[in-house]
């Protein structure tokens, strides 16, 4: 089988004995490009070989120029292709699937990465390319990002950093020169692309931040707070409590998200959604400890449901309208429960709802089984019947408790069929109860009377001018 060889150049000063000796031997010998310091050893050896800088020059982007390199290496027999840096690059993934294509195949020499030649001081950094940062940095151990070689590759990952590190966080810049050595030069980061020292061979160390001198936290961070304050030596309040001790809690945070989203306030929303996910947090920290789950299972349970219940998102399936995609939901959240009737569906709806939700929900799923007034002129006379038994029960000392049950399930039927929230119409309702008052009180308070020592028609007196 025909060998193609990666030989990692690395630098002038760390290129390794097994890539040289790879080099020597090469029956044919391809270099990725001479306008490196990394290619020098193979210039002044005066050995001869193709370069691959003339693919460099008329590619059309680096997908194109992948490609044409790995037909160029698998177009012949055996080969080296000498490569800048450790040999850990995006052209090894072209090359591999041409070289399986055409019978290769293909061995990578260890190198020394431009990271460790620029900082051989550094142990424990992580390290990766200008162009494939990852999704999550940890930011307390040094970063080192490699091939920083343009002023927009370099703008970029200064944005990218600067949502995570304070602008003022200083780094320090390594420049590969000629004979392999680095020259390092350290300022803020917001200066990081006015730099005008940027090829392949640039290395930029970000050094680790403490925790609390982050200037902006994301969900990781969040994950690390709850720990810490459930720690041996964290908050005694939060160590003490439980899954039902802040049940509570995430009920209150929910509403209080509710009426955020009301006021149209978005600095407000913000802030009550935080509350929310940290309660779910909270709650997966807890589990946790008791090795029961975490929240990487909480995430992975809805990212599960949501594939499954989007058929026509992540499957086979079509949706033509919302319509279509809430029966299909209804259809597969049944199945997923194992609702076998109606009557299931009905008694999974939470008992822990607000009545005037649980109510409108039981019945918009007993009209799917066409158990439902037309429509609200036809509901409202319920409304009216369920009233004459409530007085004929107050009258006769019948069971009022009941009636009254009836006579609201009556009302959210006739409101839901208009297309009304039962449960929000009446907190407005209690809203403009409560501005009335108050505008009530300041009346008779501007006439120099106490509220409470009025009669109740003097009272309904001012009620009817706060109306007004």
């Amino acid at each position: 089988m025909k060998t193609i060889i990666i030989a990692p150049l690395s630098t002038p000063k760390t290129l390794t004995q097994a890539a040289w000796d790879a080099i020597l031997r090469a029956e044919t010998l391809y270099l990725q490009t001479t306008e490196h310091p990394g290619a020098q050893p193979v210039l002044d050896a005066g050995l001869s070989f193709v370069s691959m800088d003339d693919l460099y020059e008329t590619a059309e982007d680096f997908e194109a120029l992948n490609r044409a390199i790995a037909d160029r290496l698998t177009a012949g027999g055996d080969c080296v292709y000498a490569v800048m840096g450790d040999g850990c690059f995006a052209q090894k993934d072209a090359i591999a699937k041409a070289a399986k294509k055409r019978g290769f195949r293909v061995e990578t020499l260890a190198g020394v990465s431009y990271a460790k030649a620029a900082f051989p001081e550094l142990q424990d950094a992580a390290i990766c390319t200008a162009r494939t940062l990852p999704q999550r940095i940890d930011r307390t151990v040094p970063l080192c990002i490699q091939e920083l070689d343009h002023p927009i590759i370099a703008g970029e990952v200064k944005l990218r950093l600067a949502d995570i590190y304070p602008e003022t966080h200083r780094v320090t810049h390594a420049t590969m020169q000629k004979d392999g050595h680095y020259h390092r030069r350290t300022f803020p980061l917001e200066q990081l692309d006015r730099c005008r020292t940027l090829f392949a061979g640039s290395v930029l160390l970000v050094p680790p931040v403490a925790f609390e001198q982050l200037t902006r936290y994301d969900y990781y961070d969040l994950v690390t707070v709850m720990k810490r304050l459930r720690a041996p030596d964290g908050c005694p309040w939060d160590r003490e409590q439980t899954h039902k001790s802040i049940r509570r809690d995430l009920i209150e945070e929910c509403y209080e998200l509710n009426d955020a989203i009301g006021e149209e306030d978005d600095a407000h929303i913000v802030e009550e959604l935080g509350d929310v996910l940290m309660l779910v947090l909270f709650h997966a920290t807890i589990a946790d400890e008791q090795g029961r789950f975490n929240e990487g299972d909480v995430a992975d349970g809805i990212v599960k449901k949501m594939i499954y219940r989007h058929p026509h998102v992540f499957g086979e399936d079509r949706a033509a309208s919302a319509a279509d995609v809430l029966q299909k939901w209804d259809e597969l959240k049944r199945k997923e429960k194992h609702q076998k009737s109606v009557s299931d569906a009905l008694c999974a709806v939470p008992k822990g709802f607000p009545a005037l939700m649980r109510s409108e929900k039981i019945q918009r799923k007993a009209r799917k089984v066409g158990f439902d007034w037309k429509d609200a002129d036809e509901a409202l006379p319920k409304v009216a019947e369920e009233l004459e038994e409530l007085r004929a029960a107050m009258r006769e000392n019948g069971n009022i408790a009941e009636e009254a049950g009836d006579l609201l399930f009556a009302v959210v039927n006739v409101t839901r069929l208009l297309g009304l929230d039962s449960e929000q119409i009446l907190h407005d309702a209690a809203d403009k109860f409560v501005r009335r008052f108050a505008r009530m009180e300041a009346l008779a308070a501007a006439d120099g009377y106490d509220l409470a020592k009025l009669t109740l028609k003097e009272q309904d007196g001012y009620w009817e001018q706060a109306k007004k």
